[in-house]
């Protein structure tokens, strides 16, 4: 069952880019899914996804394709192949629709997962 969304990041997936509503909604699905201390709000005119601290954010949401930025993405420990870039802080994952989204949706998960272990902290239960 999907998660129920804050209204205002349904009406930002529904109007933004019609072509990848579904392809976003399933991003947003797989990451809330990940981890039920993850939620998903609006900031700075984009769906922003987050634990303990902003972990990704939709960027040129109205692109032909779907560009997540994991905002201190290079934070992140783990192997994930998908997650693009080899700057100090940011890193990416890009998708180019629905089956795209479904295919890395494990890693995906698995990214989230280690946000939130990461903000947690090892005396936080998940």
């Amino acid at each position: 069952m999907a998660p129920r969304l804050d209204p205002d990041v349904d009406r930002w997936l529904s109007e933004t880019n019609p072509t990848l509503e579904t392809a976003m909604r399933g991003v947003v699905e797989a990451i809330l899914a990940a981890d039920r201390r993850m939620t998903a709000y609006l900031k700075h005119g984009t769906v922003q996804l987050a634990f303990e601290g902003d972990m990704a954010a939709f960027v040129q949401p109205k692109g032909d394709r779907i560009s997540l930025m994991f905002n201190r993405g290079a934070k992140i420990v783990g192997d994930f192949p998908h997650l693009e870039g080899d700057g100090p802080t940011a890193r990416f994952m890009r998708f180019a629709d629905l089956a795209e989204v479904e295919d890395l949706a494990g890693e995906l998960a698995a990214v989230t997962r280690a946000w939130c272990e990461m903000r947690a902290g090892p005396d936080r239960p998940a």
